[in-house]
């Protein structure tokens, strides 16, 4: 074969072969869209063995209710009492675990354990009006439920919702076991749920589409580990290696691993050589920054969060920490108010709940969730001397007065924590428009 002909294989080889689009193309190879479905085991076992995993299941579901919420109603002492049940009932711990379950495996569940003037099947919808007592709160995921039965017809009321779920209710006496499987009304259940394909009924755990990236952090701690524990080594080199024998050789090697393991005097002869290797790590903290980032980026978590930041508290600019919050705030709204209300209006229809039976919609009440985070007493002060200093440049140009900017700062209750002024960019827009229109106007003439 000529020298022209052999470079013309080598290229149909290269093309063919390692180049593109080829049988042994990697790139062509790596097709996305490939999903992992994880079963109920392998998500247990990553949750257990991974402590990663632990912090994004559990930090959010815990920023979520860590403040709980107040209760606002025209009548206090009502209030007080049914966060006072709530407490009984252990509703902060119930709904924290409902979300956990709900990212670890997709959906959560609370069950209302309730009293009703009639004997009821749990198959039978839940009738607000013959409630009694609500007596237990029992949170669980989605692997006690074998069936969710949803409502397909996409000219109904209900598309989409669920409406009946058949779950395991299991019970164990000391070495007997019961099975047992009851279909349950979906008005006896708080359901959570906020990940599903239109062609499912259960939602999808969090940790399916976060695999690749934990598997890549797994890696990266084992090859931390192994360069850590070879990051220096010693080379002893002699011309009289090469006339021993393997096993000589293997008694000479663990004689002087053990001799020069620690920082000691070393006696070698003329002619041999004694120096430390190192392992080089350039470039590794890129690929590392590169792993927590993308992970990040899935979560939906900033890195010091999952990593284990003190919650609640803002130091400076830290942005990402505060849409974090802002995000965790619009989950507590859209996802976890709804359920709250219904719970509540359930106590409220209740007769032997405090109040006895009142009609939740001719009374005023209103769930306002507590704050999620404050700032440093550092980052607290100069908030409030610019929002001063701003206050200030309305009052002069005329946009505001004085007495608006009392009452907005100061209110009934001393100085408020809250700023009307979020720094929307919009906002921040029409109020700098404000502020150069009366400047125009009166400033030019003061």
């Amino acid at each position: 074969m000529s020298l022209l002909e052999q470079a013309r294989q080598y290229k149909e080889d290269f093309m063919q072969g390692h180049g593109k689009a080829g049988a042994k193309d990697k790139l062509t190879r790596q097709v996305p869209g490939v999903r992992r479905k994880l079963t109920h085991a392998e998500i247990s076992e990553l949750y257990a063995d991974n402590p990663i995993v632990q912090n994004i299941v559990d930090i959010p579901a815990e920023d979520m209710t860590r403040h709980w919420f107040t209760l606002r109603m025209k009548d206090e002492q009502l209030a007080r009492d049914i966060m006072g049940r709530l407490a009984d009932l252990k509703a902060k711990d119930a709904f924290m675990k409902m979300r956990m379950y709900e990212r670890m495996r997709g959906d959560g569940f609370i069950s209302l354990g309730v009293s009703q003037k009639a004997h009821f099947e749990l198959k039978a919808p839940l009738k607000l009006d013959s409630l009694l007592t609500i007596d237990y709160l029992h949170p669980f995921s989605s692997i006690k439920v074998s069936e969710l039965l949803i409502n397909d017809d996409v000219f109904d009321n209900n598309y989409g919702k669920l409406e009946n779920l058949r779950i395991n209710r299991a019970s164990r006496s000391g070495i007997q076991a019961v099975e047992t499987e009851s279909l349950v009304h979906y008005s006896r259940v708080l359901h959570d749920q906020t990940r599903r394909l239109e062609d499912e009924e259960q939602g999808m755990s969090l940790l399916e589409s976060l695999y690749d990236a934990i598997t890549v952090l797994d890696t990266s701690l084992w090859s931390m580990g192994q360069i850590l524990h070879d990051f220096t080594f010693k080379v002893y080199g002699s011309e009289d290696v090469k006339n021993i024998s393997p096993v000589e050789q293997k008694e000479m090697s663990m004689l002087l691993d053990f001799m020069f393991r620690a920082e000691s005097l070393a006696i070698i002869g003329a002619g041999e050589t004694l120096t430390k290797q190192s392992t080089p790590i350039s470039g590794i903290k890129e690929l590392l920054d590169f792993a927590w980032g993308y992970t990040a980026a899935a979560a939906r978590m900033p890195k010091s969060v999952i990593k284990g930041q003190e919650a609640g508290t803002l130091t400076g600019a830290q942005y990402d920490i505060m849409n974090y919050y802002a995000r965790i705030t619009s989950a507590q709204e859209n996802e976890m108010k709804p359920l709250l209300e219904r719970l509540i209006r359930m106590l409220l229809w209740a007769e032997n709940e405090p109040g006895g039976r009142i009609d939740p919609d001719t009374v005023e009440w209103e769930i306002k969730f507590n704050p999620l985070w404050s700032v440093d007493s550092k980052t607290d002060a100069e908030i409030r001397k610019i929002v001063a200093e701003t206050d200030q440049i309305y009052v002069s140009n005329g946009v505001i007065s004085a007495d608006e900017i009392r009452e907005t700062r100061f209110g009934q209750f001393g100085v408020s924590d809250d700023f009307k002024f979020s720094g929307d960019d919009a906002q921040w827009k029409r109020m700098a428009n404000e502020v150069y229109s009366a400047w125009k106007e009166n400033g030019q003439h003061a």
